[in-house]
């Protein structure tokens, strides 16, 4: 799912060959994203379109030989001049007649042309890890691309009988050597996706094409007007950091050297050079600050996960608790649905850029199948959504000021900051209910290479820059933390949770105590005497429909065997009850989202639900027997929820897989009105953990 979706989108016809092109945005000011070279396509800008589309009219387009653009087969075809002149083409099809103009690697040849021969469309010129000839080769790069070779090690790949071979491997090779930075595979993992999307044929053609020349290249560069600005990774092991240099000598453009870098920093350092790309464009006036007055009252921004509504649940405990601390604390949410819905039911105020934010929920939903939901990959594709929905956050905390920042599981936040801790401006606290990315077993060598890798990635981000988290909680007990490690060679995850969490306590957003007389609460909400009540709930996003379905499916043999189950089925703010069943049953009620839904779990005599941690501990601190069905290849839900369950020795865990509606009946007859069993929850976690946070006001 992408950040943002176009729009507009169409065609240019060149020739007879269709350019496609898309804009995003309706700003002032036009950014003109240029493609690179054929191998990949104007995806390679998704960190970047989402944020400049906020404040900029942005026109992306794929060059010939990929994308939804064609692949004419002749080398003629490529000339740098046509897609220059593509360029231009597109431009007026948009009906823009000016725009700053951002090329990478390749595409520098076809933005020097635009830049010095057509300078009334180009305001201004940003040239990204340009791979004009204005300085050697890396060593060991002069391959003879056409030639035999008795072998293809290392850049002997570079050579087109190779590519005929063995595409994928060359895309490996040269991918992997695009992104030096450590922690790379997901960049290289799109960039081989989208190197696939093409043909080595019309690869091979597009190097057999007319290029510029050396002398007509510095020919060219003193021509280009207007500001200029160069970024190069210094650590470019495709283009030599020394072609950046020479070329910004050459435009009189500033150089920003992208420590330790690679060949594609929008891709590795968005949020940089996403910001750099602004101020370029569309400089921001300095934030005006009003000198701090000492009676002025505190204020603290939630960032609050939107998967699912428990942290909304939890969150809203804390900031209560946060407020007897420190009366006249104003709170703002950063915040998305479905938690909107529980932070507005509340009273509480949401802040109104949370209109910006790109769905996480959206995301999940789309990457999930029947009660399947590979957690882990799932994330990894949400890279692009965490990159936008940072820089909305960016946004908000430069122009409000804001004493205390609490990032509840909002891994954008966690994760860019610790990539970009210059851009910390506040006390800082983290919180989650787990720790460690596991694989599932089904994922073999490769999963667990790459929750290793991010993992591994975690911890060097927390030893180089500590002082990022000014508090980290662990929403639970050491004893909840899985007894596994982060990956081979990588420390235990219960020790260095140990030594780099704080432990609060679990955090109920209730106290159990409130519901000690059940009786009087089942009629407050309704419930008859004699009634047996079944809560059957998936949370908040659309991802449990097809649970609800099945044990929809097994109420009619459940009240047979059981005549007095009333079975109330919550839908959630995702799905609309009326699609879930075809006609009206008698003991069966569906509803909608349902605010304060833990009173009704109090209430219950049996709750059927996910595996989601929430949802299963309200269970677990009001005593009330639970079924639950974890998420296949959710590893959250497999490992970490289910750990701490069966420590606390609540719920009966099913397979999705193995339960159809019989066994499903046969489940609720069995365990519906179970007596409680198991370790009681302390309610305490919230206060202690609001203490915790008030410490940084």
């Amino acid at each position: 799912m992408r950040a943002r979706e176009p729009d507009r989108q169409g065609f240019v016809d060149r020739d007879g060959v269709k350019i496609g092109y898309e804009v995003f945005g309706e700003g002032p000011r036009t950014v003109l994203l240029l493609p690179t070279w054929s191998i990949v396509h104007s995806r390679l800008w998704k960190s970047q379109v989402p944020y400049l589309a906020r404040h900029l009219r942005v026109v992306t387009f794929d060059g010939r030989g990929n994308g939804r653009s064609d692949r004419p087969a002749e080398a003629a075809a490529y000339d740098d001049r046509l897609y220059a002149a593509d360029a231009l083409a597109v431009l007026d099809a948009v009906g823009v007649e000016r725009a700053t103009v951002v090329s990478a690697s390749a595409g520098a040849y076809w933005h020097l042309i635009l830049a010095a021969e057509h300078p009334e469309r180009v305001e201004g010129s940003v040239f990204v890890v340009p791979a004009l000839p204005l300085a050697p080769r890396h060593s060991g790069r002069d391959i003879n691309f056409n030639a035999h070779h008795p072998d293809h090690d290392g850049w002997h790949k570079f050579n087109r009988h190779y590519w005929i071979e063995d595409f994928r491997g060359f895309l490996e090779f040269f991918f992997g050597n695009m992104f030096t930075e450590p922690h790379s595979t997901k960049q290289i993992e799109d960039a081989i996706g989208w190197g696939l999307e093409t043909t080595p044929e019309t690869l091979i053609a597009t190097l057999e094409a007319p290029a510029l020349s050396v002398e007509k290249v510095r020919e060219l560069c003193p021509l280009v007007k207007g500001p200029v600005l160069v970024i190069h990774g210094e650590e470019d092991a495709i283009v030599p950091y020394a072609r950046g240099v020479a070329l910004a000598e050459l435009t009189g453009a500033r150089l920003v050297t992208v420590e330790d870098g690679g060949h594609f920093p929008p891709a590795r350092d968005p949020v940089k050079v996403n910001l750099l790309l602004r101020d370029f464009v569309a400089p921001r006036p300095p934030v005006a600050r009003l000198p701090r007055a000492i009676s002025r009252r505190k204020r603290a921004l939630f960032i609050s996960s939107p998967i699912g509504l428990g942290h909304a649940q939890r969150d809203v405990a804390l900031a209560d608790e946060l407020r007897k601390l420190h009366p006249g604390l104003e709170i703002d949410w950063l915040a998305q649905n479905p938690v909107t819905q529980v932070l507005a039911a509340r009273g509480e105020r949401i802040h109104p850029a949370s209109a910006f934010l790109a769905s996480d929920s959206a995301h999940i939903e789309s990457e999930s199948s029947e009660h399947d939901l590979h957690c882990f990959q799932a994330w990894r594709r949400m890279d692009e959504i965490m990159v936008a929905n940072f820089m909305v956050f960016h946004d908000v905390v430069q122009d409000d000021r804001y004493d205390l920042w609490v990032g509840d599981e909002a891994w954008e936040i966690d994760y860019f900051l610790h990539e970009n801790p210059e851009e910390k401006r506040a006390p800082y606290v983290w919180l989650t209910d787990f720790v460690g990315w596991l694989p599932m077993p089904d994922g073999g060598a490769r999963e667990l290479a790459l929750t290793a890798d991010y993992n591994a990635e975690m911890i060097a981000q927390i030893e180089r820059f500590p002082r990022v988290r000014d508090r980290a909680l662990f929403v639970g007990e050491p004893a909840d933390i899985v007894p596994d490690r982060f990956g081979p060679g990588l420390p235990e995850i219960r020790a260095w949770t140990e030594e780099h969490f704080r432990f609060p306590g679990y955090v109920t957003g209730f106290d159990p105590a409130a519901f000690a007389d059940r009786q009087a609460l089942r009629a407050e909400l309704g419930y008859h005497k004699g009634e047996q009540i079944c809560i059957v709930t998936v949370g908040g996003s659309g991802v449990g429909r097809s649970l609800l379905e099945r044990v929809i499916a097994a109420f009619p043999e459940a009240k047979r065997r059981l005549p007095a189950l009333r079975m109330i089925v919550v839908a959630g703010p995702r799905i609309d009850p009326a699609s879930l069943v075809a006609k009206p049953q008698a003991g069966l009620e569906l509803r909608p989202y349902v605010d304060r839904l833990y009173r009704h779990l109090a209430a219950c005599d049996l709750a059927v639900v996910q595996g989601g941690l929430t949802t299963t501990m309200e269970l677990c601190a009001n005593r009330r027997p639970f079924i639950y069905f974890p998420l296949r290849h959710h590893f959250e839900q497999n490992f970490h929820v289910r750990h701490r369950l069966e420590r606390f020795g609540a719920g009966r865990c099913m397979d999705f897989a193995a339960a159809g509606a019989s066994e499903i009946a046969a489940a609720i007859v069995e365990e519906i009105g179970r007596p409680a069993a198991g370790k009681a929850v302390d309610a305490g976690g919230a206060a202690r953990a609001a203490e915790e946070i008030a410490a940084l006001l």
